[in-house]
């Protein structure tokens, strides 16, 4: 942790620290991080009613303030997702480590041998809000791909962030490893932010994680590369020749199973030729789960109690019980709704007709986009990636979810026998 004392001293020394473990960390040999791994995977474990005490302040103080349910629920540590944290470190030791995987390799006429080989991006800063599974997800995921990582939690999560990270940082310190490999700035005060944006001499990448706000604000202030891990507008379109049993349980999972993650549907389109029909039955169930839904006057034709859809309604990440529906003419207004109204974040079509699942899901820019399935799977460790450090909504370097192989870069590597070039 970082005792702020001199706010812009502290960090320039803290990112220092970071990069000279980085140089480190990256020798490290594949066995000894698994080692590590797992010992971080059972540290959590051994301590889970020592991280609930600390977490339980948090969500006191966040019902006290009053904060969103999804948001407290975000927040919340229980056994099961302390074991899913351990899980998820776990998983990562059945990964291949990518540091050092040849890419590419090719011998030129002149006989140079040119390989393009993984390596760490080296330092990696992440800012984040509510959810403290994210801090060990990402030391777990920067270790295991050489990088060291400076994190700044949410204030609403203060205490359980810094639980985690003191259990996971006495393991780095049982096993040599050298202490910037991980840092958590603690702090509430937000210049911490702005400060350490500044640090790109000393600092690779930032990836900022949480709402609208946070990311734009670390985007126009940051001299630092950026990931965004822009918010979730993601919709679930149901085809005119779609299976509409299967669409109404895509299409409630997708929406009531966790509302308040960026992978939660926020938009339904419907194809008008199935509308009444499924509707009918769907905003039924929805409204016994307590979705509220607003609609576009055909929904509200056959849900007369669902408010009136705005356009910002179809540009809003709820994270919430809300849900807006649209009435589509054809695939292409469902698509270019899509385009023009998603945060390229995850959208799926549910259709048995293959020529139109193609059709989206090659024109729909987004980072997931599926077929017949709940936009809910969004996520580094069901796509079996481990961990992840987040969603992607970017185009370059990175997109969807970051797991191992997206926190490198590479080198290019040439051995030759004497050559000069003439």
């Amino acid at each position: 942790m970082i005792k702020i004392m001199n706010l812009k001293t502290e960090l320039k020394n803290l990112a220092k620290k970071a990069q000279e473990a980085s140089r480190v960390l990256a020798g490290i040999d594949s066995e000894t991080k698994n080692k590590v791994l797992k010992e971080m995977a059972q540290a959590l474990l051994e301590h889970k009613y020592s991280i609930i005490e600390a977490n339980l302040k948090d969500v006191a103080e966040a019902k006290k303030l009053r904060l969103a349910l999804p948001l407290i629920d975000r927040l919340t540590l229980n056994e099961k997702r302390i074991q899913d944290m351990a899980n998820s470190l776990l998983e990562l030791t059945n990964l291949p480590d990518p540091i050092g995987n040849v890419i590419t390799a090719w011998r030129r006429p002149n006989g140079l041998w040119i390989h393009r080989v993984r390596t760490p991006i080296g330092v990696v800063a992440i800012i984040y809000e509510s959810r403290p599974n994210v801090t060990s997800d990402c030391i777990g995921l920067c270790f295991k791909a050489g990088n060291s990582v400076i994190l700044r939690g949410g204030s609403e999560a203060l205490n359980s962030n810094f639980a985690i990270y003191e259990i996971l940082r006495e393991v780095l310190m049982v096993n040599d490893i050298p202490e910037g490999v991980i840092s958590l700035i603690c702090t509430k005060d937000r210049a911490a932010i702005d400060e350490l944006l500044k640090l790109n001499n000393y600092i690779d990448v930032v990836i900022p994680r949480g709402g609208e706000g946070l990311i734009k604000k670390v985007v126009e202030s940051s001299r630092i590369p950026v990931i965004k891990h822009y918010k979730g507008i993601c919709h679930v379109y149901v085809d005119e020749y779609a299976d509409l049993k299967m669409a109404e349980n895509i299409c409630f999972n997708a929406k009531v199973q966790r509302p308040g993650v960026c992978n939660a549907m926020e938009s339904m389109l419907v194809h008008k030729k199935i509308a009444k029909k499924f509707l009918k039955s769907m905003l039924k169930k929805f409204k016994a789960a307590g979705v509220e839904i607003r609609g576009d006057a055909e929904t509200r034709k056959i849900m007369p109690s669902a408010k009136k859809a705005t356009e910002k309604d179809y540009q809003t990440e709820y994270l919430d019980l809300k849900l807006s529906v649209k009435v589509v003419n054809d695939l292409k207004e469902a698509i270019d709704h899509i385009n023009n109204f998603g945060s390229h974040h995850s959208d799926t079509i549910v259709t048995e007709n293959y020529d139109f699942a193609m059709k989206f899901v090659n024109q729909v820019d987004s980072a997931c986009v599926y077929t017949n399935a709940s936009t809910r799977f969004t996520d580094g460790y069901q796509f079996g990636l481990g961990a992840e450090i987040g969603i992607s909504t970017d185009k370059l370097h990175a997109r969807g979810p970051m797991g191992l192989e997206e926190l490198t870069t590479y080198k290019y590597v040439i051995f030759g026998n004497g050559q000069v070039r003439k």
